[in-house]
């Protein structure tokens, strides 16, 4: 049976771990690969066209987060409508809703973007950093008080996990 969500591009096919959640209402294009406990919500889009899409896994992307050429290392959570194009996000990272994120960037281990930020192109985020603002602003998490881990814990990997797994209609 065709799987009504994924679609090939130039001979590539998107996988997905079979404990990976997808919704029915996700559209994966091409190259995309979905690891274990991964979730994909309502509205998504993973466009492997041209480049790669790797979801890490235990990673979330929330409802209508379009996601381009790029890789999520394990546990990162992308929040509702983000943007990324050619990006790469590495562990337990924390990106907010309707950031977007533009070519070339990287974002450092255990940082949080915060919603509404414009990344421009060609950044190199450090680890351990709060992002905020149009065009981004860097500063070390250590000068904010924000305990990125309490954060990632209470908002991202174990309880987005559960929801998913408790959302069995909506990942048939």
């Amino acid at each position: 049976m065709v799987d009504s969500r994924t679609y090939e591009f130039e001979g590539e096919r998107p996988t997905i771990d079979e404990t990976a959640r997808v919704s029915r209402e996700a559209t994966l294009v091409g190259d995309v690969e979905i690891r274990a406990d991964a979730s994909v919500w309502p509205g998504v889009v993973l466009r492997g066209d041209i480049g790669p899409v790797r979801i890490g896994r235990e990673t979330h992307v929330g409802d209508n987060a379009t996601i381009h050429a790029s890789e999520l290392a394990n546990e990162v959570m992308i929040g509702h409508g983000a943007v990324l194009n050619e990006t790469t996000v590495e562990e337990r990272t924390l990106v907010g809703f309707n950031t977007t994120v533009n070519t070339d960037v990287t974002i450092g281990s255990g940082s949080i973007v915060a919603a509404g930020t414009v990344i421009p192109d060609a950044y190199s985020i450090p680890p351990e950093s709060f992002v905020r603002g149009v065009p981004a602003e860097i500063t070390p998490l250590e000068e904010t008080g924000i305990d990125a881990a309490e954060v990632h814990d209470a908002f991202a990997s174990g309880e987005y996990t559960n929801l998913a797994q408790r959302h069995e209609e909506l990942f048939e």
